[in-house]
């Protein structure tokens, strides 16, 4: 890649155009969420969260208002949530209002009490806004993402076309578990029913047939939860959580017989979500069987992400969000001025002929290359390892979160049978543990013997032949080799498979 593209890619926005923090409230159907983000930017960094349950829309199909005692509990943790915002110096607050709030026929009324008690307008979403939005959150988080989105509120259902061109058709359905339980009397078979005669009428959902249907709402983020403790998967990391369509039918036939108290009792399900979660997989159940996707992707981003992607100039958007995040990283965290266009190059002989995504993962491994130098050296490596599994990073998936992180752990001298990083190669395939071992190797021997700092780097040049790994060094002995650097191009060279390799010296570099 052109450095002038890695330069468009990553650049910073203007700080004093989008400077100060932001914040979001989500008012939905079945919580209401707080957000503060760190500024408006294309990889937001999330400094508070917090999630009140107050089942606005509980009894909202049988009465056609808002649940009473929700009500109150909202305009209590609303007002909270306000004040917590300008105690945390936002910018911008934003209260953001959905599905029940919107069909409730004392909506405007619950709306006017809000912006009268806690000072700030309440936008209310159509359907069409809030599909819109949810999905924009995926693309987001996800920008290769190509199927349908599917935002769970509890009062709604969107879906959204989610294509290369951008969102196409959409659709809101009141087809929300707080909702099913209303209309059918909290009958399971009835609502299957009623999810299956709702699903019937939107034609195109049948064109996910072997594409991927993202995931986006708290009650299907839970059911994720409760399927990494079902199969003791070893990464509690949401975001790009995959499950191919089996799985997803036998998890959804699962939760969606059980009874609450047998919910509740389940890891990673809190006791405010038992009631809804079975509805949950009785929707995403009904939504396999009608699309039949090849996979089930879950997105951590949705309306409020989406809210703030909308707000960025559309050079923004179109940047890649985990190679900002790992520029930023460099750029906060590393000793001397980001070295990691240096480390590209430096290391580009080896990877030559990779695919684009194998590319873009080595690029990004090089901004990140230095983040665990401040810790003890005896445990840099597993500090760096845990610190790029658990990040939330957006923008790729597990495997390629279990390469970043093996990467890195090798750069610190993580050895290839370190039961430390099992996790992490348990997520790469052993072709790309392979892979991830060689950058590794390579960018410790590029900190030995550059000392972190571009100028030494560019003195020195890898070159591979595919038999043979040749170091090439000024002759002028300002770049002495030594004993680690002859041990590290060993270690290199036999990652590669080399047949032979060996330091040169050489007047031109």
């Amino acid at each position: 890649m052109a450095s002038s593209d890695r330069a468009l890619r990553r650049s910073a926005i203007p700080a004093a155009r989008y400077a100060g923090r932001v914040g979001v409230i989500d008012i939905g159907s079945n919580s209401i969420r707080l957000v503060v983000f760190d500024r408006l930017s294309r990889v937001p960094v999330p400094l508070f969260n917090e999630r009140v349950i107050c089942a606005l829309g509980k009894g909202l199909g049988q009465t056609g208002h808002l649940n009473p005692d929700g009500v109150e509990m909202a305009l209590v943790n609303l007002y909270r949530f306000t004040r917590l915002a300008e105690a945390m110096g936002v910018a911008t607050l934003d209260l953001l209002a959905t599905a029940a709030v919107r069909d409730a026929d004392n909506g405007r009324e619950f709306v006017a009490a809000v912006e009268q008690r806690c000072g700030y307008p309440v936008q209310v979403l159509g359907g069409d806004q809030e599909a819109r939005l949810s999905a924009l959150g995926v693309i987001a988080g996800m920008p290769e993402a190509e199927g349908i989105m599917g935002d769970l509120g509890g009062g709604s259902l969107e879906l959204v076309e989610v294509k290369e061109a951008g969102l196409g058709r959409s659709v809101t359905l009141p087809l929300g578990p707080l909702r099913l339980i209303d209309a059918t009397g909290d009958d399971r078979g009835k609502a299957r029913t009623e999810v299956a005669r709702h699903l019937a009428q939107v034609g195109w959902v049948r064109e996910m047939k072997g594409k991927a249907f993202y995931a986006v709402g708290g009650a299907w983020r839970a059911l994720a939860r409760v399927h990494m403790e079902h199969v003791g998967y070893p990464l509690h990391v949401i975001h790009g959580y995959t499950l191919a369509r089996g799985d997803v039918e036998s998890l959804a036939a699962l939760i969606g017989q059980q009874g609450r108290r047998a919910v509740a009792r389940m890891g990673g399900v809190s006791r405010r979500r038992a009631e809804a979660l079975p509805y949950a997989a009785l929707l995403l159940g009904g939504l396999v069987e009608a699309g039949q996707p090849k996979e089930v992707v879950f997105s951590s981003f949705g309306l409020r992400e989406g809210f703030l992607y909308d707000r960025l100039p559309a050079i923004e958007r179109s940047k890649d969000p985990l190679l900002l995040a790992a520029v930023d990283f460099a750029q906060r965290d590393g000793r001397f001025p980001d070295l990691g266009d240096d480390l590209v190059r430096w290391v580009a002989p080896l990877f030559a002929e990779e695919k684009p995504g194998l590319a873009r993962l080595v690029e990004i491994a090089c901004h990140l290359a230095d983040v665990a130098w401040r810790e003890h050296p005896d445990y840099r490596a597993q500090q760096a390892l845990t610190r790029l599994l658990y990040h939330p990073f957006v923008g790729l998936g597990h495997a390629e979160r279990g390469f970043l992180a093996y990467t890195v752990f090798v750069r610190y001298g993580g050895g290839a049978e370190d039961k430390a990083a099992d996790l992490a190669r348990a997520l790469v395939t052993e072709k790309n543990q392979g892979r991830a071992r060689v950058l590794g190797l390579a960018l410790r021997l590029a900190f030995s013997l550059s000392g972190g700092t571009g100028a030494m780097l560019a003195r020195a040049r890898l070159e591979w032949s595919g038999s043979r790994l040749t170091l090439q060094v000024p002759a002028d002995g300002s770049l002495p080799p030594g004993e680690a650097i002859e041990r590290r191009l060993k270690a290199l060279a036999e990652a590669l498979g080399a047949k032979d390799s060996g330091i040169a010296a050489t007047k031109k570099l």
